[in-house]
């Protein structure tokens, strides 16, 4: 299973913190895709923006929600493979998909001496593009004589070759054991090279000589662990990177992982990062034994009763607070130079994720973090809330520490143009503009105001940010987090998974904000006083410029 997302460290006994910018597969794996959703996904894929002028379609009809998806294609000539009929409905084929994809990544001529006979030599535009995906491994000719154009692609065929071709990580499926039922997609990482090859493992020999060493030498027997030692190895891997957002997660820590996003975890009910060895409070839940006990953003966590979990690693740090529910866990604080015990009574967590309000004919809608709920039932609120035509709307992503990517771009779409970019995303190999993909559901001139503080964090800073710049929305609070990272989430075929930094994303002005955080327009220290000088700003609007 692929997730990508914007997020930071997760407290797997707990839930989300920092933001995670989680993206589901693009189709569905065995299913043949339709040329309208390969063109979707391809165009968002590469980052294609929106023509400045309209461009002229060689369509009678178009479907109005593709209409922005043809004009992006268009401009890059990637329509031409379907001639004056593009039949959307249809399924797309291998030739007709690589010649989509070479048009828009405009890649340069290329010339091989491989001849197909399903790539007849009159069809320049196809001998083009097969050459260009056999010069860039994007596909594998189905035989010696015969490419493949005319295969229609399913869903994970679809996916790869859009991945390899605009410069995405690559997912390869990995299929089930005998026996078992496939839940979610597993893959295996095809690893790229830079100069020469760097895909072996590094000090193989050192690593197999030692392990066999361990089988052929080591007295206790019993105490060998293949399993065990691998996941050591593997967790020591990503730990060597010195990135507290990237880490290996065993199968039982995966599962939960991804459970957190469906609502629901059990543990103290706080959400937490792993900075410089120290277990960090970004913010506790609503309601939370967390929150009962007193916990705050930026509390570390020193021991566990009375048990150091400094400087043990994040997973180790995390069994020693977690526990049945019902009992209680002694935790040791450190809050700005002060170090106390709080008792904390773990329990069953119920990760909300928005709450709607009325401050007389103003709409607050708080949001606690991007999970599913934001992600596919956001756009029904809001659009009931502009039903009731608002005086103003007041967004509060206070202690929101981020959730799914997808979900952070339909909070946007709420309020901007189609196509409006949310974020820049700048990978290793390439940058492109994530946008919104969904006509806004609130008025423009609805007033919006956006309250965020220290715990807003990754998609969180990524809907204020882009609010901002696009001068939608005036922010009003504290400095937010400062979460600049993307993750992606890549599931293995034995449920163990990795949480890996792929990218960073910039606002869309191009500022960064890891590690600094985004400045509001009004800056307000007290959390009533927010409330109130939001409220303010719709109520009674001055015309005076803002300040920041």
């Amino acid at each position: 299973m692929r997730i990508r997302t914007a997020l930071a460290s997760f407290a797997i006994f707990l839930v989300p913190a920092v933001g995670f910018a989680a993206s589901s597969s693009m189709f569905t794996a065995d299913k043949p895709v339709t040329r309208s959703a390969f063109l979707e996904q391809a165009v968002k894929a590469f980052g294609i923006p929106a023509p400045e002028t309209t461009v002229s379609l060689p369509y009678r009809r178009v479907p109005q929600n593709l209409s922005d998806t043809l004009q992006r294609a268009q401009s890059r000539g990637a329509l031409a493979v379907f001639g004056s009929n593009l039949d959307a409905g249809k399924n797309i084929t291998l030739g007709e998909a690589v010649q989509v994809l070479a048009a828009l990544g405009q890649f340069p001529p290329t010339h091989t001496g491989v001849l197909f006979r399903d790539v007849p030599a009159a069809n320049t535009n196809l001998v083009r593009a097969v050459a260009i995906a056999l010069e860039k491994s994007w596909v594998t000719p189905q035989s010696k004589l015969l490419f493949g154009t005319k295969n229609q692609l399913k869903g994970t065929e679809a996916e790869l070759l859009i991945r390899k071709a605009s410069g995405l990580a690559v997912p390869v499926v990995v299929p089930a054991k005998s026996g078992e039922t496939p839940t979610s997609q597993t893959i295996r990482i095809t690893l790229g090279t830079k100069g020469q090859s760097s895909s072996s493992l590094p000090k193989e020999a050192l690593l197999q000589t030692l392990w066999k060493l361990i089988q052929d030498e080591y007295l206790y027997e019993d105490n060998i662990n293949s399993d065990a030692a691998a996941y050591a190895a593997a967790a020591a891997m990503m730990q060597s990177l010195g990135d507290p957002y990237s880490i290996f997660m065993k199968p039982v820590d995966s599962r939960e992982f991804q459970s957190q996003f469906d609502g629901s975890v059990t543990g103290i009910g706080a959400q937490v990062e792993y900075v410089d060895g120290f277990l960090t409070i970004v913010t506790p839940l609503p309601g939370s034994p967390a929150e009962k006990a007193g916990l705050q953003p930026s509390d570390q966590i020193l021991s566990a009763d009375g048990v150091s979990i400094v400087n043990i690693g994040f997973y180790d740090a995390v069994e020693k607070i977690r526990g049945p529910k019902g009992t209680s866990v002694k935790l040791r604080i450190r809050r700005s130079g002060s170090e106390f015990d709080v008792t904390v009574e773990r329990a069953a967590v119920v990760v909300p994720e928005v709450d709607i309000s009325w401050q007389g004919k103003v709409a607050v809608v708080k949001i606690l973090q991007f999970g599913t709920t934001t992600d596919t039932k956001l756009r029904g609120v809001m659009m009931k809330i502009e039903e009731q035509k608002p005086q103003g709307i007041i967004l509060d992503l206070r202690n929101n520490p981020g959730g799914l990517l997808h979900a952070a771009d339909q909070v946007v779409s709420n309020f901007v143009p189609l196509g409006t970019t949310v974020a820049q995303i700048r990978s290793k190999n390439s940058l492109r503009n994530e946008t919104t993909d969904q006509q806004p559901t609130v008025d423009a001139a609805t007033p919006l105001v956006v309250l965020v503080n220290g715990g807003s964090a990754s998609a969180s800073e990524i809907v204020a940010g882009a609010l901002q710049d696009t001068k939608r929305a005036t922010l009003v609070g504290q400095k937010t987090f400062g979460k600049g990272t993307v993750q992606e989430v890549l599931q293995f075929n034995d449920q163990s998974a990795i949480k890996m930094t792929v990218a960073e994303w910039l606002t869309p002005n191009g500022r960064h904000i890891n590690k600094l955080g985004i400045e509001p327009d009004i800056a307000v220290e007290d959390a009533a006083a927010q409330l109130s000088k939001a409220l303010e700003l719709i109520i009674n609007p001055a015309p005076a410029a803002r300040t920041r």
